[in-house]
């Protein structure tokens, strides 16, 4: 990828495949790269050390649009463009930060509109924006709008029905008062999640990891002429998703975009820098992008290890960060 400037703007850093500079073409755009708690990390700020945390202490200093060290949740926007020309715009995940995103991204990128959710999982980090969908959709008091289509699987349908229930409600109960709320259309994702799904014309294949011992969490397959693996939350790879989307399996990935939570060691639940680097060389992406970071991460510094060590292995891997673009060919 290109070293452009990233305290500049969004724009891109390399396009991957053929993917067009001009805007006209499908892109990705991250919305946000960080951890559930996000960057900067609150108690920096309102106990801050001595030193005080270099990355967290720039946020009262830098503004967020200029700072790469400034992480919302991890989001993915897909700006779909199809071979007849029609454009979509289809997100994974919608977090605890999603109006913050909306504001700063999808003016910046001029993203009108959101065609389709994508969920992971049905952690806060994921799924606690879903109420803001309403303020990116056509007014009506009358909630009288075509849905939004969300895709997710059962249990993360079960967990928001619990957690949001006027979303889900598809009737009001006699006396009640007509509220406006968001509009979604829920598609259940089959339970064995081997048989893909076409959210606004783009085909995505589950992935199914481990996130944590006891969690299954989907990461997800996509693109015919450039493929891409966005995977999110994981600790472990079960055998088969790891074959699908390694070299010396199924096929070589255009890019990956993978979990990497701490700098040093091991976590339960996340991948850290030395798990997320081996399991790179284990799947052989030609380039991968990290999300997930905490405020151990120093974009500037850390890219810079990064690119020594893409220079040695082969593969070219760096930090995204927010706001991000990257041109694709899907």
């Amino acid at each position: 990828m290109e070293n452009q400037n990233p305290l500049q703007n969004g724009d891109l850093e390399g396009a991957v495949g053929n993917g067009g500079r001009s805007g006209d073409g499908s892109a990705l755009i991250f919305l946000g790269t960080g951890c559930s708690s996000a960057v900067p990390n609150a108690m920096c700020l309102i106990q801050p050390s001595d030193p005080p945390c270099q990355v967290c202490s720039q946020s009262l200093s830098i503004p967020p649009d200029r700072n790469p060290n400034y992480r919302c949740n991890t989001s993915l926007l897909i700006d779909y463009c199809s071979s007849d020309g029609i454009r979509n715009y289809i997100i994974i995940d919608v977090g605890k930060t999603f109006r913050e995103q909306v504001l700063r991204w999808f003016t910046f990128h001029k993203i009108p509109r959101v065609d389709s959710i994508v969920l992971t999982h049905e952690h806060a980090d994921a799924i606690l924006g879903l109420d803001d969908i309403r303020a990116i959709q056509p007014h009506s008091p009358t909630n009288d709008i075509d849905p939004t289509a969300i895709f997710l699987t059962r249990h993360s349908m079960d967990s928001i029905a619990t957690k949001f229930p006027y979303l889900v409600q598809k009737k009001l109960r006699e006396g009640q008062e007509v509220r406006r709320v968001a509009q979604l259309d829920w598609k259940i994702i089959e339970e064995h999640y081997d048989k893909p799904f076409v959210a606004s014309g783009l085909k995505f294949f589950p992935l199914p990891v481990m996130h944590g011992e006891d969690y299954l969490c989907l990461g997800y397959l996509f693109g015919e002429k450039c493929k891409v693996a966005y995977i999110s939350d994981v600790s472990r790879f079960p055998s088969n998703t790891e074959y699908v989307i390694s070299k010396n399996g199924a096929g070589r990935l255009d890019l990956l975009i993978l979990d990497c939570l701490y700098k040093k060691g091991s976590f339960n639940v996340h991948l850290c820098l030395p798990q997320t680097l081996g399991a790179i060389k284990r799947i052989c992406p030609k380039r991968a992008l990290l999300i997930g970071m905490t405020h151990e991460f120093d974009h500037h510094k850390d890219n810079e290890f990064l690119m020594e060590w893409s220079e040695r292995e082969g593969i070219h891997v760096q930090l995204a960060r927010d706001g991000l673009r990257v041109p694709i060919d899907l």
